[in-house]
């Protein structure tokens, strides 16, 4: 039974792709719960008012800021989505990104848990992760013939989750790119313990064509946050937070569509192309430790391997350059964007993602690009 649940959702990623197309980049934004299913419920706090407060906050941000993107909403009201129509709205919409949004709870009245984390889809690798994952899909137990129409998966069973082990995500690396960018500004921008980016197993993402997140905006059951997260200024912040994020992916992705980007004050100079002169007053005397380059040194052939993307110039730059920041040893590749600098080099994504935290501690916009016999593939 296990293998058949496997192979069904392995069949179903591979036959749903969608390419985005249209004029317009689209955005859809999921306010977690809704309707019957309140999701996490504290005293006078409830789930499913914060999430739809900053789901709202959010889509004006960005309708305010870019006419070019459209944005569609999977609730804008107090009603019940099932979480497979949820992820067929952003389908039909042919979105180019998935943002769903929640609060996080743990099974105590209280705690002194606090802070935001960022998910992207996967199995779950530690026993907190799989809770968060179980809570969310619960609310499956709330729709009609859910055993139907989830394929006899089981949100309380752990074994259930195994399906997750064997799904290839086509945008992971797209939805980690996202994921980090966000959760750096939920710890600059809004000012939040960083709790990190994690994977686990939602049935929301499951079956979404397109890069996609979930995000746990902080705990309901921590009295300070849950006060602050409901209120305006609060959801606003936290939606701030999220623009953020978005407006420097949205960045990135219109130069890799080779459309003309004009840099403003807010961005990072790491993906400026400015010369190295430019930054000759950047303190490179702390360089960020080598974590481990093995994978360099065996044999990658028809492998992936993965590497930090850190800084893009259109002239190839010195060995020791200060725009380098103290990254060493650091690697470059050419496209038609000039020259690209990568740092680390493995073949495990959660190694990757240790490498990035510390790179983005010097460059805040780094991000995963993968390789293959040496040439960066999509």
């Amino acid at each position: 039974m296990r293998k058949i649940l496997g192979l069904t959702f392995c069949l179903f990623v591979f036959c749903s792709i969608l390419n985005a197309s249209g004029s317009k980049f689209v955005v859809v934004i999921d306010a977690g719960h809704g309707g019957k299913d309140g999701g996490a419920v504290r005293g006078i706090y409830k789930e499913k008012e914060i999430n739809l407060g900053v789901a709202l906050a959010l889509g004006q941000l960005i309708e305010r800021n870019y006419k070019e993107v459209k944005v569609v909403y999977t609730r804008k009201t107090d009603v019940f989505i099932a979480l497979d129509t949820r992820a067929e709205i952003a389908n039909k919409a042919k979105a180019n990104l998935f943002i769903s949004i929640h609060t996080n709870s743990t099974s105590a009245k209280t705690t002194n848990a606090s802070g935001a984390d960022t998910y992207i889809l996967g199995l779950a690798r530690s026993e907190e992760n799989l809770e968060v994952a179980k809570r969310e899909n619960s609310v499956i137990l709330l729709e009609d013939d859910y055993t139907t129409k989830y394929e006899g998966f089981d949100p309380r069973s752990p074994e259930s989750y195994i399906i997750f082990e064997f799904m290839t995500n086509t945008f992971m690396e797209q939805s980690l790119q996202l994921a980090n960018l966000i959760q750096n500004d939920f710890k600059t921008v809004a000012k939040r313990p960083d709790r990190g980016v994690r994977q686990a197993g939602f049935l929301v993402l499951r079956k979404t064509s397109m890069p996609s997140i979930l995000i746990e905006l902080g705990f309901i059951n921590n009295q300070s946050e849950a006060s602050f997260l409901s209120t305006k200024s609060g959801q606003q912040t936290m939606a701030s937070a999220i623009y953020s994020g978005f407006k420097k992916y949205k960045r990135e992705f219109d130069k890799k569509q080779g459309k003309f980007v004009v840099a403003d004050k807010e961005d990072d100079f790491s993906f400026d192309t400015k010369d190295s002169a430019a930054v000759e007053n950047i303190n490179t005397k702390e360089p960020v430790s080598n974590i481990t380059q093995e994978s360099k040194k065996a044999d990658l052939t028809g492998k992936i391997e993965y590497r930090v993307q850190f800084l893009i110039s259109r002239k190839k730059l010195p060995d020791n350059s200060p725009s380098f920041r103290g990254l060493s040893p650091v690697t470059f590749y050419k496209d038609e964007g000039g020259y690209k600098y990568t740092y680390g080099s493995t073949t495990s994504l959660k190694e990757i993602m240790d490498i990035q935290h510390q790179v983005n501690t010097k460059f805040k916009d780094a991000f995963i690009v993968k390789f293959k016999d040496g040439k960066r593939v999509k």
